[in-house]
């Protein structure tokens, strides 16, 4: 929204004050409002967004200044300008300590209210530029170590609290949890206070190579991991070290390591457990020194029943494991996600979004996340390149992200959480059932309780199966 298109409210019960206003400020582009009471104006700022308030200071009704206080009382960025035909220095000051943002004297000249609402404009928009910039540079401090995982919940307090105790003892730790959780930033806090624990001074600070095991073919994989020597095969020119040794005192970041092939699964075994690797063609063994972290979405133990895992591998890796929580699992961290990550897109991209509406954030709070933090990224980045601020609003986001929401996480009321849970369980259940007489059953409840409940719940009747 640039300045002109700035909505600002007239509240006069002069008709011909009001009319006169308005007329003039849609001449200059702005978008007027009037109300010829304080009661009138309180009401409308309830339902619609307001920029600057012209308040008469004798009302009929609530006076000006109790008009002003139930106004920023509801719109606290709204700035109010009161006028007059009877001045005081008293009066003047009470306004201003009541939060009045500017005063004048009637007659108004309407160059001189046109005047003053620009300058007020121009102020609060170097305000939240002022705010937007604090909140970028605030984001930037906190880019170090565990200030990486954002969120002041119990959930992530926890995390974090984890990685603190088993990020200086370099120890092998395995990361586990749905796609998109930030598993790789966990694993770069833990290198960080692991390098702060081998080399307080950071003289010789160490590397934190990722390599992820499903996006490289198994025979290049190997080659990238352990290296090799020259003419070990056609195209090898000289030796090449592999990552293990390439990071020297660093961290290795083994991610998707549930891809990893059995022959590799051997090799990699042996490297954790004798410090040291076989580059390919090689006779002799090269000793590394690199902490290896690893990271998988998947649940190893099923793999290792399913023969897919070594055991043996499984338990060298699981010294310590640390499980990321989905999205879903701490969602009173999304507010302060989703403004970090619209602050660090709006940096990059040279737009100006000062944040995200209240319906808006709601929506974000109560999406099903299936795509976990990396998802809301996403949905931010497309927010700000298609949106035009100042605000994210609902407009903004995919259409498929403000859908109907079932997910008995999404909210704290008690009640229709118990709702929500109960409509997923018995969708569940007539899913896996041949009928509504088995579903009813297994639900332990009549037949013609479970159709009250369908209705109750707004599960609709498959109309070849109404009875």
């Amino acid at each position: 929204m640039t300045i002109n298109q700035a909505r600002i409210l007239v509240v006069d019960d002069e008709p011909i004050i009001r009319s006169s206003l308005a007329e003039c400020l849609e001449t200059e582009g702005f978008h007027p409002m009037v109300a010829a009471t304080g009661e009138e104006a309180v009401a409308r700022v309830e339902i619609e967004p307001v920029d600057v308030v012209l308040c008469d200071l004798q009302l009929p009704g609530i006076n000006g200044i109790e008009t002003l206080d139930r106004i920023l009382s509801r719109a606290p960025e709204a700035m109010v300008i009161l006028m007059t035909a009877y001045g005081t220095v008293e009066t003047a000051v009470a306004a201003f300590q009541r939060g009045a943002h500017d005063y004048l004297l009637k007659p108004v000249l309407l160059d001189e209210v046109l005047a003053r609402i620009r300058r007020l404009l121009d102020h609060r928009e170097a305000l939240r530029e002022n705010r937007r910039l604090r909140r970028v540079l605030t984001r930037v401090e906190q880019a170090g170590s565990t200030g990486r995982l954002i969120g002041q919940g119990n959930v992530m307090r926890g995390i974090r609290a984890l990685i603190n105790k088993i990020g200086p003892a370099r120890s092998t730790v395995l990361i586990l949890g749905e796609s998109g959780t930030g598993k790789e930033l966990a694993a770069r806090a833990l290198h960080e206070l692991g390098e702060k624990a081998r080399d307080p001074e950071g003289n010789l600070p160490g590397r934190f190579l990722a390599v992820n095991c499903a996006a490289i073919p198994g025979d290049l994989l190997e080659n990238q991991l352990f290296g090799h020597k020259k003419g070990a095969f056609t195209g090898a020119d000289r030796d090449q070290h592999g990552v293990f040794v390439h990071a020297g005192p660093g961290t290795v970041f083994l991610d998707e390591i549930g891809e990893l092939p059995l022959a590799t699964q051997a090799k990699l075994l042996r490297a954790l457990e004798e410090k040291e690797v076989l580059p390919v063609g090689a006779n002799e063994p090269v000793r590394m020194e690199a902490r290896v972290l690893a990271a998988t979405n998947k649940d190893l133990q099923t793999e290792v029943e399913n023969n897919r895992f070594r055991s043996d591998l499984y338990y060298r890796l699981n010294v310590v494991s640390l499980r990321m929580p989905s999205l879903r699992e701490h969602r009173e961290d999304i507010p302060e996600l989703a403004e970090h990550l619209l602050a660090r897109h709006t940096a990059q991209m040279g737009k100006k979004f000062e944040g995200i509406a209240r319906d808006a954030m709601s929506a974000l709070r109560e999406a099903r996340w299936k795509g976990n933090v990396r998802e809301l990224d996403n949905v931010l980045q497309r927010a700000v390149i298609l949106g035009d601020g100042p605000l994210v609003g609902c407009a903004d986001l995919p259409g498929d992200l403000t859908g109907e929401i079932s997910d008995p996480l999404a909210i704290d009321d008690l009640p229709e959480a118990v709702r929500r849970f109960e409509k997923l369980h018995v969708e569940r259940i007539l899913r896996e059932s041949i009928d509504k007489r088995e579903a009813a059953k297994r639900l332990g409840i009549g037949l013609s309780s479970l159709y009250r409940r369908m209705a109750d719940l707004g599960i609709m009747l498959d109309q070849a199966e109404a009875e």
